[in-house]
Order: C-alpha cells, then structure tokens, then sequence
C-alpha cells in the first residue's frame, strides 16, 4: 500500500507551486514534515501513513516549500514570517476541509502551532506534535542558529558529528542549501499563554531521547489533557520506529475519534 499514494499540485498565493500526497479515504488528517525532510521521508518511506490510512482515513502530505517536490525558490522575498503556515492554510482552504485534524514532524509540528495561533482556517477538531519540545515553540532562535550554523559551513564537519549527519541528511533528501537556509528565516516563536489555551485532544508524541527542540514532556504538560506518547529512538531515528505510525494509528483512531 506504500506506493498507492497520489501527488497533485496547487499554487500558493505568492505563485509557489505545493505538492501534496495523499493516501487512504476517510476523516482527513493533514501531516506535515520536518526540516530538510519532506512527506515520503516523514510519512510514507516508513509505513506511518500507510497504518493511519488503514485505520479510515484519508492521510494529506504536503511537501513544505523549498522541500520534496515543491518549488524551491530561492529569493529570499519567497521566505517571509509564518509564510509556510500560509501555505497550509491555502492547502486546507485549496481542499476544502472543514472537519480534520492537523499535526506534524518537528518544523511540521511547528508549522501546525502557528495555524493555530493564526486562526486563518477552520481550527482542527484534533492536533498532533511529533518531534516537538516546548523549547521548540517558544524559542525558534536556538534551532535556527543551530542550522544557520551547519548550512553556513558545509563540507567542514568532522565525520560521526551531529553537524556531520545533518549535513548527510540534507545529500539524502537532495536538498537545497540555498533554499533550505531561507526557511530558518520563516520562523516565528509562538506565547507559552497560546499553547496553553489549545483545548483540542492533543497528542504529543517523540522518541524517548529527543531533546531537539526541547523537551516533550514539558510540551505535553503545558497543554490541558495532552496524551504523551514516547517510542524508542531520538530525532533522526525515531522517525524510522514502526511504531511512531502505530501510536499515531492508535491515538487517531481512539477515544478521541470525533
């Protein structure tokens, strides 16, 4: 069932071409990818899709601007503040969705916080974070530096480095460092007094050792009656586990089903 997925295109308002992948029919849940990643490699290559389908609904993968195969302009007036949670909310006004839930992979989960806070579309009934601390939302300046840092000195970084094994990730993905660089400029930090107001069924979800953006568990106390969910694994491998799709396959499809 991996490879019965769709890609369609859609323009943003600023003329950027977005690509989106959709599997399954059912509820919609719009998931979103990470930094330098995009949809397959978040969501489909491991199988998460592919269970959450399974369980009734119709799984929306966007691919981020500057990612996977959407454009990837590079002048630097295509990267403006929240532009890729504008993106997504012309793609959830572009399908028409009403009723669905929204979540994401670390910067896609970022993205997610700021529909939220924006309140351009119609809010999710549900919201998912993955890969995601509190730190992460609330100060986006210590994960931009740290990119900002790895994409100014490519080539330079010893081997077995974390620096390194981005920078190995970014060859993986056929990213564009010129691009990719761009986005850290897209980045906006969200109130601690915003994220506590969600009241939507929350899940928090991350490898046990993931301290990238923070920590999790702190995210997770900082929303009223969030679920915490932890696989094995930390921010690179986590999205690898069979079972970050089965705890997102399990979460969707349970009590908190609308």
């Amino acid at each position: 069932m991996a490879d019965s997925f769709s890609t369609q295109h859609f323009t943003a308002p600023d003329g950027t071409r977005i690509a989106w992948h959709e599997m399954g029919a059912g509820r919609p849940v719009v998931l979103i990818h990470g930094y330098m990643s995009d949809a397959n490699t978040n969501w489909i290559r491991f199988g998460h899709a592919e269970k959450v389908a399974a369980r009734g609904f119709r799984v929306i993968m966007p691919d981020l601007r500057a990612h996977g195969q959407s454009d990837r302009p590079q002048d630097a007036a295509a990267y403006r503040p929240d532009v890729l949670a504008e993106d997504n909310e012309a793609l959830v006004t572009h399908l028409g969705l009403s009723d669905y839930d929204l979540g994401g992979y670390s910067l896609g989960a970022r993205t997610t916080m700021r529909m939220l806070d924006r309140a351009n579309v119609p809010p999710p009934a549900r919201v998912i974070f993955v890969g995601m601390g509190l730190d992460g939302l609330t100060d986006t300046n210590r994960r931009g530096g740290h990119f900002r840092g790895i994409l100014d000195n490519l080539g330079s970084f010893e081997r077995g480095t974390p620096q390194w094994t981005v920078e190995a990730f970014l060859k993986t993905t056929n990213g564009d460092p010129v691009a990719l660089r761009h986005i850290l400029d897209t980045f906006v930090d969200t109130d601690l007094a915003r994220i506590q107001a969600i009241r939507q069924p929350t899940l928090v979800l991350a490898g046990e050792e993931d301290d990238d953006n923070g920590s999790h568990r702190e995210l997770a106390e900082a929303i009223p009656g969030a679920d915490l969910a932890e696989v094995l694994g930390g921010h690179m491998s986590a999205v690898t586990k069979p079972e970050l799709g089965r705890e997102l396959g399990d979460w969707l499809d349970g009590p908190t089903r609308p």
